[in-house]
This record gives structure tokens, sequence and C-alpha cells, in this order.
């Protein structure tokens, strides 16, 4: 399990939540600019909160002024959402750039049907490609929690619906704490075992 209970100020409100992740996917729902994307860059590392802590299962990832435990040892795969491949690598060098398991690597791109770009550049890869190789690369460093912020949103309707197709399958298989962030309120629906609606830093399960 994966718990959160953390503050930070923002530019225009105090960011204040507390939610639990089980083996489950839960979407972070709500318009632009009330603190989804912070909320994920915290339990990564990327953002310090200002007070309270992060777990997963007993280990502590951060503590208020005792445990912040550095990115790289944290465990968490990170989907972006413009999905920072590197531009001057192929797709399997990004693919395979942290991974310490390359066979795990490859079976990967076989079963996401990316591994024919293998020696390709992401510049010449359609956007729905470039989403799989950010999922394959997320998912190679076989981590303990998998976040997705906004994976979706530059997809047409045809491959947005293949890559929620390929998510839920995903998660079938690895059920680990999955996090998606989103402003599609028929996508979160769709994907999620359970919605936690934010609005200007404030978490709440919208009512059914």
């Amino acid at each position: 399990m994966l718990t959160v209970h953390i503050t930070k100020q923002l530019k225009h409100y105090l960011l204040d939540i507390n939610f639990s992740v089980n083996r489950e996917i839960v979407a972070l729902f709500g318009p632009s600019g009330s603190g989804k994307t912070t909320i994920l860059n915290s339990i990564a590392g990327i953002t310090t909160p200002d007070a309270g802590y992060i777990r997963y299962q007993d280990e502590c990832l951060f503590e208020h002024k005792t445990v912040n435990v550095p990115i790289q040892k944290r465990k968490i795969g990170y989907l972006f959402q413009d999905y920072a491949l590197f531009p001057h690598m192929t797709i399997w060098q990004n693919i395979n750039y942290g991974t310490k398991n390359e066979m795990f690597a490859k079976q990967l791109m076989k079963d996401l049907q990316i591994d024919h770009l293998s020696k390709e550049y992401p510049q010449n890869i359609s956007g729905g490609e470039k989403q799989r190789v950010a999922l394959a690369r997320a998912l190679a460093t076989e981590p303990n929690i998998l976040m997705l912020d906004e994976p979706f949103s530059a997809l047409d309707e045809t491959t947005r619906l293949k890559a929620h197709e390929e998510l839920l399958n995903i998660h079938t298989e690895w059920k680990i704490p999955t996090i998606i962030v989103t402003h599609d309120y028929k996508e979160a629906k769709k994907i999620a075992n359970r919605l936690l609606y934010i609005h200007e830093g404030q978490l709440t399960e919208p009512k059914t």
C-alpha cells in the first residue's frame, strides 16, 4: 500500500491531501492547476512537501525533516505528460536506460508491440508509439508504484482507446499501486478502480 499525507504551499492555495492506494488504479481527477501533478512529483521525489509523510508498505519515502529518499531509490515508474523521451537516444536506449534486466526490457517492447522501433529516434515515431515507449521505459525498472500524468491527452480517439486497454492489461498482470492523473471524467471512470477529485489542493472522492 502507498500512503500519502502531505501539505505543500502553492502559489494560490495550500495543497493538503491524505489518501492511500492499494494494488489498484486510482485516478486523480480535476481541473488544470488543482495540484494533481504536484502530488505525483512529491511521491516521485521531484518536489519536496512542506510537511507530512509518504510511505510504501513498511518503507518511509518521505517524512518532514527526517527522511527524503532520493528519486532514483524510490522504485517508481513515472510516465510524464510529454513523455520526456531522450531525443538523442534510440527507442531501445530510452527503454533500457536505468534498467538492470535487458531481457525483461526487450520482452516489454514485444508486449507493447514496439520492438520494431528499437533503432528509431523519438522524433521519427507517432504519438501513440511515443506513449507506449514511455510506458515501457516506466515499467522496465520493475517499479513498486506506477504513476501516469495525463498519458493519453495527446492521442487520437482510436489510439487512446487502445492505450487504455494496454494499461488495464498491464495492471492486471502487475497489480501494483497505480495513479493516473486526468481531467477527463469518462476516461477516469473507465480506467480507475477509484476516483479522487481534487480542487485547489483539497482531495475528496466524488459522489457517484
